[in-house]
């Protein structure tokens, strides 16, 4: 329990910590922008997919490393499932808002497709665990997917349910909800192990080498 607080105090005073390092380094702030403007200009027929596991920072930095070249235009950090309008990052932090912090992906999918992106979600994290990932605990740490139309809901489903059944052995609590309002997190997230490499990482958030899905 010690560590789990550490942990949390560590999270929440890092972006403070961030945001002195990125006025001193205006390429932070360019990289960010650079990444929107890459959102924005993606072409005709781009697809977003939603996705809460944990940590925004390691969730972000996953999908990127993983699916450079390989068909995601972006991947941006916020906040979705909550009540509150604009919420912050201590609010979320708080658990008063009902948000979950969440990775949004926008994807071509002719290179990547929707069960793709789901397959590696439920190899990168560890779905099993109410409202935790790691030494993170409280319900925006909960693990969920935000589906955008009927197909995503059905492909969300029945990938869900085959993990659920060959590599998480019935455990999985991931919540599968329509994809509501987005709110893009502070500037100082996006891209934040890419600014700061010694950055806080959960400990959950790592590639498993499960067989694949029948």
């Amino acid at each position: 329990m010690g560590f789990s607080i550490f942990s949390s105090f560590a999270r929440l005073s890092a972006p403070f910590r961030a945001s002195v390092r990125m006025s001193a380094a205006p390429t932070t702030s360019a990289a960010s922008a650079a990444a929107a403007a890459l959102a924005s200009s993606a072409p005709a027929g781009a697809q977003k997919a939603t996705v809460a596991a944990g940590c925004f920072w390691g969730v972000e930095h996953e999908y990127r490393k993983h699916f450079e070249g390989k068909g995601v235009y972006d991947a941006r950090v916020g906040y979705i499932g909550g009540d509150a309008a604009s919420p912050s990052y201590r609010a979320v932090c708080s658990g008063s808002t009902g948000h979950a912090e969440a990775t949004q992906i926008t994807f071509d999918p002719t290179k990547v497709s929707y069960r793709e992106l789901l397959e590696f979600f439920y190899k990168m994290h560890d779905p099993t665990t109410p409202n935790q990932q790691g030494n993170d605990r409280g319900s925006q740490y909960r693990s969920g997917i935000f589906y955008h139309d009927a197909e995503q809901e059905k492909v969300a489903r029945e990938v869900t349910a085959a993990a659920n059944e060959q590599w998480w052995k019935g455990k999985i609590v991931t919540e599968i909800l329509p994809a509501k309002q987005w709110w893009d997190a502070e500037d100082y997230h996006q891209l934040y192990l890419v600014n700061n490499p010694d950055g806080y990482v959960c400990a959950s958030h790592y590639v498993r080498s499960f067989p694949e899905l029948k």
